[in-house]
């Protein structure tokens, strides 16, 4: 069994766990579930630079990244630096993350946030616009593309913005729909771990403009930015790069200034 085949696994149980305690109801009774969203999308068109940072304490390839900030303070960090938007790990047992990381990123910023989490279920979503996000993420690797129109149109029907990963042309092929608003092409290869630019090169000319196009793993350097631009890339997720710093936003803020 694969890392992810067994990240699935497990988030099946979890989220039937989650099912059994707290309802739809509840959910959807929340303060924040009406609240208003913000644009990744928009923000990403409108940008030069097209930094979305990540806050992530660990990861399977990775083991440990950075346990010594608190939310509130890379967040704050990161928006302060002036990026276009945040991504939270809310997986506990392989990212180290949490929904309460979510709730204070929410409390702490204005920014467009994005639920990064493996979602396989109409609840998590639920889940999302009840803890304040503006985004969530899909992994076609995981989903059917049945799945993905149901959890993509239904994330949209809740006003959040929708960003579709995928891995390969395969993916690609049987993902693209109306109900994504955004393309993330993830470089690293999930067989291997090995990261490589020419990923998202190789599938860019494939992503109709409809969509934002995203860059996502291996991004560590201006000069990858510059080399993924000019195959119509907006938007670049950086995460291991900034948090395994001494400090997360002032390195994001130096490298969107060199940028």
């Amino acid at each position: 069994m694969s890392i992810l085949d067994q990240i699935i696994s497990d988030k099946k149980q979890e989220v039937a766990l989650k099912k059994s305690i707290v309802s739809y109801a509840q959910l959807e009774a929340t303060e924040l579930f009406g609240s208003r969203t913000y644009s990744l999308s928009k923000n990403l068109r409108s940008s030069r630079t097209g930094i979305i940072a990540e806050h992530k304490r660990r990861s399977p390839s990775k083991k440990e990244i950075n346990y010594s900030f608190t939310v509130e303070e890379v967040v704050k960090g990161y928006e302060s630096a002036g990026v276009c938007g945040i991504s939270v790990l809310t997986d506990g047992k392989y990212f180290g993350g949490s929904l309460d990381d979510f709730l204070l990123a929410r409390a702490s910023v204005h920014v467009p946030l994005l639920r990064k989490e493996f979602i396989i279920d109409e609840y998590q979503i639920l889940e999302a616009k009840a803890h304040g996000a503006d985004a969530v993420l899909l992994i076609a690797a995981v989903l059917s593309r049945k799945e993905i129109q149901k959890l993509s149109e239904f994330a949209q029907s809740l006003g959040l913005e929708v960003l579709l990963e995928v891995h390969h042309s395969e993916e690609l092929e049987k993902a693209i729909m109306p109900s994504l608003d955004m393309i993330g092409v993830n470089n690293r290869n999930l067989n291997t771990f090995e990261v490589s630019l020419t990923t998202s090169k190789e599938l860019a000319i494939q992503i109709p403009n409809d969509f934002v196009k995203i860059s996502e793993s291996g991004i560590s350097t201006i000069e990858a930015i510059k080399e993924l631009q000019p195959f119509g890339y907006q938007g670049f997720l950086i995460g291991e790069n900034f948090m395994k710093t001494d400090n997360p936003g002032a390195a994001a803020k130096q490298f969107l200034t060199n940028l």
